[in-house]
This record gives structure tokens, C-alpha cells and sequence, in this order.
């Protein structure tokens, strides 16, 4: 999973002004912060020199675990949304994705990170018709005011920083917003699935349709010591090396997400809950489907259903 061109080559132009040195030693302040503050309603990102550095740092994982939710989204919704209203946009990560995967004619952020906000319009005049006149606001998520309505709203990595109550107003406000599709997306973790199996007991008490990951609308039946989460693989380019440290030439990202609609839509079959289990001549899949978790073991015997099975891999829909 890359970022576009573009939006790479604007990151670099703009990361010229400082020293790999300068930005190495805000992106292990950056993490120090996250992992000590977070949650305590800190603002942590707030300088230009610290958005830059979260942008290299995270920007191309947001990017693609937002382009990997939305694309199994797309797939089952057979809706293809044209407004976008994107919940704590950052410097615009899930605003690129949405682009990527979709004609949009209007785009719409809302970020209360000055410094975060100014490079994403900036970053954004180098993009699409819709991205390069994208609308800006000042705000936050937690505030009582409405949220401009759109066919798509996207909030990405917003919602674990809130309290409980925070988040059950956030995720109104989100659903109100809403004329098309909700898509949520939180870090692959039990914390981040936690906080997901909560927004989704609350959605569906508000009448909304679940598209994906599940292929149903029943409680989740994985065990208690256990979460839903999916992988993307993203690359990393030289500069986010030199930022971030390490060789490797990708960085797996794991998220965990939730699409819902104001109506109905098809969803999977099943979903492909572990990476597949190859052996010789036969396959095993860990399944979520609607009558629960299954354990599928596919051989060549199988044909089509082989070959589907040798395809999938974790997150993916299978349909035999």
C-alpha cells in the first residue's frame, strides 16, 4: 500500500526543511508523548515541526488501513458516495484514501490541530478537483455543535482518546452526519476492538445497517480473550525509515474497523477472520459467519472453492 505520488513527493518537498536529526528526535518525543498522555485530553500534536513528524510517521499507515476498510466496504455496499465529511482529519490521510477509491465531489474535514489542518490544505492543492477545494473546519468531534452532513463520513483513530460518554455523543454526532455510509476505523488491538464492539451495539440500537467486517448483526461470537483485527501492509520510503528507525522496507499495520449504512446492503458470507492455513493439498480457514465461527477445511477437490480459498487472505470475503 503506497500514498500517491503527490502526496509523497509534497510530504519530502515539505520534510527539506529540517534535518532527518530534527525530525528523529520530535518523532521519539511524539511517541513518548502518545504513550504517557494520550487520553488524559492533552493536546499532543500541536507545533508544525511535531505535525510533519506525525504526518511521516503515521500518515501512510492511516492511509492505507483506511484504504483496506473502505475498499472491503465499497465492495458490498454497491453504493459509490460522492460528499465526504472526514472526523478528525488530521493532515488528511482517510480524505486521500477516500479519493483514491471513489469520484468525489466534495470533501469536507474537520480537524482542531491548527498545524495539522494547515498541511493537510496545503498537502491537498496537489490533488483532485475535490481535494484541492476541499473545505476546512476548526473543531472537534466532542463538541456540541452539528456536523455537516455527507454521503460518506469517514473518522479514523478518533474515538479511543475519548471517556464513554464522550464517545456515545461522538458516535450521534457521526451517525447524524451520516446520508450514505459510517466507516470507523481504530488500532488492531483488544483496547481498539473493545471500543468498536461498543460503537456497534450503539449503531444498530439507532437503526443502522452493518456492512462490514461482520457478516451479520448478531453479537460478536469470538471468546472474551479474543479480538477482530485485519492487516494491511504499507510501504516505507527512505524518509520514513530515517524517522521512525529500522531497515525493513514495509511496516505492517493492524486495525480493526466498522461500516454502516442508512440501509440495507449485502454482506460477506463469511469473512476470513486468520491467515489462511496452507498445507499440501488442502487449505483452513477461520471463518466469522452468520451462524458463528467456523473453521473450514477446503482441498482441491473442492475446485472453485479451492482456488478461492488459496486467494484469501485475512479480512477477505469468502464467499463458498
Amino acid at each position: 500500500m503506497d500514498l500517491p505520488v503527490s502526496l509523497r513527493l509534497a510530504i519530502e518537498e515539505k520534510a527539506a526543511d529540517y534535518s532527518t536529526a530534527e525530525l528523529a528526535k520530535e518523532a521519539a518525543a511524539i511517541s513518548r508523548r502518545y504513550r504517557d498522555e494520550v487520553g488524559a485530553g492533552k493536546r499532543l500534536v500541536t507545533t508544525d515541526l511535531s505535525a510533519l513528524t506525525y504526518a511521516i510517521m503515521r500518515m501512510p499507515a492511516t492511509f492505507g488501513a483506511v484504504s483496506s476498510a473502505l475498499g472491503y466496504t465499497l465492495a458490498l455496499s454497491g453504493f459509490e458516495p460522492s460528499t465526504l465529511l472526514d472526523v478528525g482529519a488530521g493532515t488528511g490521510a482517510a480524505a486521500f484514501a477516500a479519493d483514491e477509491a471513489l469520484f468525489l465531489e466534495e470533501v469536507t474535514c474537520l480537524e482542531r490541530e491548527k498545524a495539522m489542518a494547515k498541511l493537510g490544505q496545503e498537502w491537498m492543492k496537489s490533488g483532485s478537483d475535490a481535494l484541492e477545494n476541499a473545505r476546512w473546519i476548526d473543531g472537534d468531534i466532542t463538541a456540541d455543535a452539528a456536523l455537516p452532513k455527507a454521503q460518506l463520513v469517514t473518522a479514523s483513530y478518533v474515538l479511543g482518546e475519548l471517556s464513554d460518554t464522550a464517545r456515545q455523543q461522538a458516535v450521534a454526532r457521526l451517525w447524524n452526519a451520516c446520508e450514505g455510509i459510517l466507516l470507523i476505523v481504530e488500532p488492531g488491538t483488544p483496547a481498539g476492538y473493545t471500543q468498536l464492539q461498543k460503537v456497534r451495539r450503539q449503531l444498530l440500537d439507532l437503526g443502522a445497517h452493518l456492512i462490514a467486517p461482520c457478516p451479520h448483526e448478531k453479537d460478536c461470537p469470538l471468546p472474551a480473550d479474543d479480538w477482530c483485527h485485519f492487516t494491511c501492509r504499507v510501504s516505507r520510503t527512505r524518509l520514513h525509515k530515517q524517522v521512525k528507525g529500522g531497515d525493513a522496507p514495509y511496516e505492517d499495520e493492524k486495525y480493526c474497523y466498522l461500516a454502516v449504512s442508512r440501509i440495507p446492503t449485502e454482506q460477506a458470507a463469511a469473512r476470513v477472520l486468520r491467515h489462511p492455513r496452507i498445507e499440501s493439498g488442502n487449505i483452513t480457514l477461520q471463518l466469522c459467519t452468520e451462524d458463528g465461527l467456523v473453521t473450514r477445511k477446503v482441498t482441491k477437490k473442492e475446485g472453485a472453492a479451492f482456488k478461492a480459498a488459496r486467494k484469501a487472505d485475512s479480512g477477505d470475503v469468502y464467499p463458498y
